[in-house]
């Protein structure tokens, strides 16, 4: 239950970055929650506009093809920590962005300029919009959508540690499988020309392997009030 307190606090925008497995998604929405912020999975929105490539039938192993449709979807993102809602020309899509082709395929769409220029606009209007505030998380939220944000937290983990929990979400997933696979997935993140994962220079950096979820969210928590504190 939201406090009085979080009614009436200073607004604050805070960016929280990270490779996958690292507790972005939990920690964010329970942060928020508590707090009274809004929230954003910028991540939901490029898995939005890939699943939109791949229903419609795009070469996503063509840039020029992608970077065409970019302008396409009508994404809109809704900012409830409790109900985090996304649709894609009206169609809610929440289910169909989890799916194991989207996922293999999000990296090469997002990495095409156009495609980060459309989704990087969205998610500054979302954040600019926000009147009580917001936690926004991603990849390189810190570093090129909100290089401003009043706070940016970089979750990292072992790689160890983000397979297994990753392979907890994805019921029946082999551990090995799934560590090669986020390994991958950051190459392609930190390698990519536009916008790479890559933590802020003056981004605080929480390594959460051997921290349990709550002792996760409690350290975030403490790190936005201590920032709404100085406002």
């Amino acid at each position: 239950m939201e406090s009085t307190a979080a009614r009436t606090a200073p607004a604050v925008i805070v960016a929280i970055d990270g490779p996958s497995g690292t507790g972005k998604s939990s920690t964010s929405k329970a942060v928020a929650t508590q707090l009274g912020l809004s929230y954003l999975d910028t991540g939901a929105q490029y898995r939005a506009i890939t699943w939109w490539m791949v229903t419609n039938g795009i070469d996503v192993d063509d840039p020029s093809s992608i970077a065409a449709a970019a302008g396409k979807p009508d994404i809109v993102s809704g900012t409830d920590p409790a109900a985090p809602a996304i649709t894609v020309d009206g169609t809610d899509v929440a289910g169909p962005i989890r799916t194991q082709e989207v996922t293999s395929k999000v990296s090469a769409v997002s990495a095409v300029p156009e495609v980060r220029a459309r989704i990087t606009e969205l998610q500054r209007s979302i954040a600019a919009a926000a009147g009580r505030g917001i936690v926004v998380e991603g990849r390189d939220i810190g570093t090129t959508v909100l290089p401003d944000a009043d706070l940016k937290i970089f979750l990292t983990a072992s790689p160890e540690a983000r397979a297994a929990r990753r392979s907890g979400e994805l019921k029946g997933a082999d551990v090995n499988a799934t560590r090669e696979a986020l390994m991958k997935r950051d190459v392609a993140d930190s390698t990519r020309k536009t916008s790479p994962l890559a933590k802020a220079a003056d981004a605080v950096e929480v390594d959460t392997s051997d921290l349990t979820l709550q002792q996760v969210i409690e350290c975030v928590v403490t790190l936005v009030e201590g920032k709404r504190a100085t406002r």
